[in-house]
């Protein structure tokens, strides 16, 4: 997970307003939020004794299609699902020959034993597992796999590890162990019914200062912040930023975190 977008905590409602924030910047997000490398799919593959070719596979939480375009051009059988209006619009616009249900990860719209893959791209932390992992059971046929996966910033880059302290330093938060505790593999399931194994691949981007920024932008805490402030720490964010990259292009370093569990 991000510095920016670990497992949310506080209130219900907080939590509900940071997973629905999304709607507002779909095309913000879209444009300017991470992809995922090939080395990943791979790790899918491999942790999951089977192909994507021709796999029946439900990508939850899918957003804008990130993750679900690189599924399907694996050659997976992809059906998306996706609770938010914005998002899904979105999604409809850029890849309208995928489908894409209304739903999510809590309350699965698909008939038992449906999915060979069940994947969530950034999205499981939205969940709630005492409904989502149960559900995740009920809709995977036997020897299916649930893949968790998501981008982290590689806090051992120094120039991440400052901005993270920065971020944190603005929400009154350490953004360094928030990110550690985001990533224990038991917060998956803390019930215990799934036996997840787990993988870290590391990749890179490169970007301009601009795509950088909007990034961070487009994660839900700084989406719920009052606009005048999250515009002013964007441009002080600019001005460290040009003093690490003075020629306006971003080296972004991340650690995909990949969780997998096969269904019995």
């Amino acid at each position: 997970m991000t510095a920016t977008e670990s497992t949310p905590a506080g209130s219900p409602a907080h939590h509900a307003a940071r997973a629905t924030s999304f709607n507002s910047a779909a095309a913000q997000y879209a444009a300017n939020r991470p992809s995922y490398p090939p080395a990943l799919f791979d790790a899918v593959e491999d942790m999951a004794g089977r192909s994507l070719a021709g796999a029946r596979t439900v990508d939850v939480g899918a957003g804008t299609g990130i993750a679900t375009a690189l599924l399907h051009a694996r050659g997976a059988d992809v059906l998306a699902v996706e609770p938010g209006a914005g998002m899904a619009a979105e999604f409809r616009r850029a890849l309208p020959h995928i489908p894409l249900v209304r739903g999510n990860g809590n309350a699965l719209p698909l008939p038992d034993a449906h999915a060979d893959f069940l994947t969530y791209a950034q999205a499981w932390h939205w969940t709630d597992p005492a409904h989502s992992v149960p559900e995740a059971l009920r809709v995977l046929r036997p020897g299916g796999a649930l893949a968790l996966w998501w981008n982290g910033d590689a806090l051992d880059i120094p120039w991440l590890a400052e901005a993270a302290v920065r971020i944190g330093r603005f929400f009154g938060v350490d953004m360094v162990a928030r990110q550690r505790n985001g990533s224990r593999t038991e917060l998956a399931d803390p019930s215990g019914r799934l036996r997840f194994r787990r993988r870290e691949v590391r990749w890179s981007r490169r970007v301009t200062i601009d795509t950088h920024l909007a990034n961070i932008g487009s994660h839900s805490a700084f989406l719920l912040t009052p606009e005048e402030r999250r515009t002013a720490f964007l441009e002080e964010e600019r001005g460290h930023l040009l003093k690490v990259f003075p020629e306006g292009l971003v080296e972004e370093v991340y650690d995909v975190l990949l969780l997998v569990a096969l269904k019995p």
